[in-house]
């Protein structure tokens, strides 16, 4: 006989639209808590088609099946099923269907799906030749277009691009040049959203540690990404035209005015990462001086306060140090 759960579970395709409705919204309740999520993962065969077939349904019927999909996909192992069941191929086709009400619920879908190596090769379409790289191209511009409201629904693209930009293919993707990704993504941490900005912050780290062999792409939008860098590392000084004179002119003009500081010590430290990242490589070390970043991050360094954020200036300094041992930065030497 069947159980009170698969009962409700079985309500998920009712014919009649007020059954429909009640029963998904107790699957959506359920799944709030420890023991409804346990208790569903039982039946994960049936509840997670029967789910994904709802978010095509009327906003009343799609929202709560989305935000129960949401909670379940917190789940690792449920997530991989709904990974392997295609559940992202869903996600991206009702993302960009006309008139979609569910928008920032699929996009935090996706987060928590890409959370898996599996879920990031689905993303990325890896296998696909013809496809590969189309849903992330479409993210990327739906993140780069929506506008500064405070509940922007593609806030939370950011965090699937450091999600897809923890894997290899994920960050290739992102640094070709053909495809121009990582431009367009940088352009977004002028943002006032935070979500945003960490976002941003966060892909471009991960993508310098491609800097051992992806370093010429990375200093071929220099002009964006030293800025995105640097600014978040420059303290909170007004910069006299000695130095700021020997800066490019996006950094130069930004640091020689009063300028809002990047309170968030996370943003900080990732800046500070992929500038070392960056150092790690004599060409990277070059674009450094060139752009006066080592007096950047001297006068950032003697405005910190947060110790992890110090350590992170500590680590380039040793290696800008060590690494002027054996070259001067107006040279071209071979180590």
């Amino acid at each position: 006989m069947a159980t009170e759960l698969e009962e409700l579970i079985g309500f998920l395709s009712a014919p009649s639209p007020p059954v429909k409705k009640a029963a998904v919204d107790i699957v959506r309740d359920l799944t709030g808590s420890e023991d409804g999520l346990h208790s569903l993962s039982n039946y994960a065969n049936t509840v997670l088609p029967s789910l994904s077939r709802l978010l095509s349904d009327d906003k009343e019927v799609s929202e709560p099946a989305a935000e129960a999909l949401v909670n379940l996909s917190q789940n690792a192992g449920l997530a991989a099923k709904m990974v392997e069941m295609g559940l992202i191929k869903i996600a991206m086709d009702m993302l960009y269907k006309l008139g979609s009400s569910i928008t920032q619920l699929l996009v935090m879908l996706l987060v928590n799906l890409t959370q898996l190596d599996d879920g990031i090769s689905s993303l990325l379409q890896i296998g696909d030749d013809k496809m590969q790289g189309l849903y992330v191209m479409k993210l990327v511009r739906s993140f780069c277009r929506s506008s500064e409201t405070s509940d922007d629904p593609f806030d939370h693209v950011g965090s699937i691009l450091v999600n897809i930009s923890k894997k290899e293919e994920g960050r290739k993707m992102l640094l070709d040049p053909k495809r121009g990704l990582l431009k367009q993504i940088i352009r977004q941490f002028d943002s006032s959203s935070l979500l945003r900005k960490k976002g941003v912050s966060g892909t471009i780290r991960n993508c310098c540690f491609e800097a051992e062999n992806q370093l010429q792409n990375l200093l071929l939008i220099s002009e964006f990404i030293w800025p995105a860098l640097l600014l978040p590392a420059a303290g909170t000084k007004i910069y006299g035209e000695q130095d700021t004179s020997k800066m490019p002119l996006e950094l130069g003009s930004a640091l020689s005015i009063d300028r809002e500081p990047v309170k968030d010590p996370e943003i900080r430290v990732q800046a500070l990462e992929a500038i070392y990242l960056i150092a790690l490589q004599e060409g990277g070390r070059r674009a450094l001086w060139s752009v006066n970043g080592p007096r950047i991050l001297q006068v950032g360094y003697e405005d910190e306060e947060d110790p992890k954020v110090m350590e992170a200036y500590e680590q380039i300094g040793s290696l800008l140090v060590h690494g002027s041992e054996s070259e001067e930065p107006s040279t071209t030497t071979s180590k």
